[in-house]
């Protein structure tokens, strides 16, 4: 099942901590040698440090042997203003020597996508998605942008163009607006919540759009198969979902099943859903993930987590 596993690199462009090269390294040979060909990445991630640890590591490959995407609408720019000294503000802990700009149009576009394949040493990608549009503003994001990346790929620059967004309500309207690929949706479609299946997967599924679902432990909340600190959208944890938490856990349980094994492998039982896309920069959980992906789920266990009501 490895086909259907990606590899999310926005943890090697240091994603709340520092990481070394040789760890970032690291944790790709890993991923190479567990059998996953399919790698996500972003500007965004690091200031463009995830592209470029992920394009030195990929560059020593067969082009044809892998698939990468990155994505677009946040130019990186060197930073002309006052500092901090790192951008952990965003998330990264990286000099915050550049800065993000949202530019949407078919310039801005172009450039980004120019300033990637530098920064990734490659000539080309193979899926363009528009990066958090509905952070910026939506109208604009979706005007401009969707045009802008169909040009890119009737010109033959890309194979797929996409949008990656949190929100199920800006991938619809993307899906709706737009010629779409693929739509990337972070967190909305896992085992602990379903906003995602009402419409935005049974549209997918009737225009022919793949899914991709990322942050399927919902930010680390799914991630361990005992209780643990954790996170929720990159906050606090409600009281009733640390609730549900544990009741998932309870049920997963009574069938021998680690909770991070049903939380992977779950959103791929939907039709529309084509991989799960799963990030880390530490070789211990790349090789737990691999091993998710492979453990048997009897279909019992499902069946009880839909007679509790924890699943659709």
């Amino acid at each position: 099942m490895t086909d259907r596993l990606g590899f999310g690199a926005a943890s090697i462009g240091n994603l709340y901590r520092e990481v070394s090269d040789d760890d970032a390294r690291a944790v790709l040979e890993e991923a190479w040698a567990g059998g996953i060909r399919s790698y996500d990445t972003a500007p965004h991630y690091g200031l463009g440090l995830s592209e470029r640890r992920l394009g030195a590591f990929l560059a020593q490959r067969p082009r044809e042997s892998f698939r990468l995407s990155t994505k677009v609408g946040r130019l990186i720019v060197p930073n002309d203003g006052p500092r901090r000294g790192t951008d952990e503000e965003n998330g990264f802990v990286v000099p915050d020597d550049h800065v993000r700009r949202w530019d949407p149009s078919l310039d801005g576009i172009r450039r980004s996508l120019d300033a990637s394949l530098e920064r990734l040493g490659l000539d080309r990608v193979d899926t363009l998605f528009l990066h958090d549009p509905d952070v910026y503003g939506l109208d604009e994001g979706l005007r401009q942008g969707l045009p802008a990346l169909a040009r890119l790929r009737e010109a033959g620059l890309v194979d797929e163009i996409g949008v990656g967004v949190n929100s199920v309500e800006a991938a619809v309207r993307a899906v709706r607006e737009g010629d779409l690929d693929v739509v990337m949706i972070a967190g909305r479609y896992t085992l602990l919540e379903q906003p995602a299946a009402r419409e935005l997967l049974p549209l997918c599924r009737e225009r022919g759009v793949r899914v991709l679902a990322v942050a399927v432990f919902n930010s680390g909340l799914l991630a361990s198969d005992t209780p643990a600190t954790a996170h929720y959208n990159y906050g606090a944890v409600p009281p009733e979902l640390v609730e549900r938490t544990e009741r998932l856990r309870e049920v997963c349980a009574r069938f021998g099943v680690p909770l991070p094994a049903a939380a992977i492998q779950y959103p791929l039982r939907h039709p529309a859903v084509d991989q799960v896309v799963v990030g880390t920069a530490r070789t211990s959980s790349l090789r737990a993930n691999l091993r998710h992906m492979t453990t048997e789920i009897p279909d019992g266990l499902w069946d009880a987590l839909r007679a509790e009501r924890l699943i659709p």
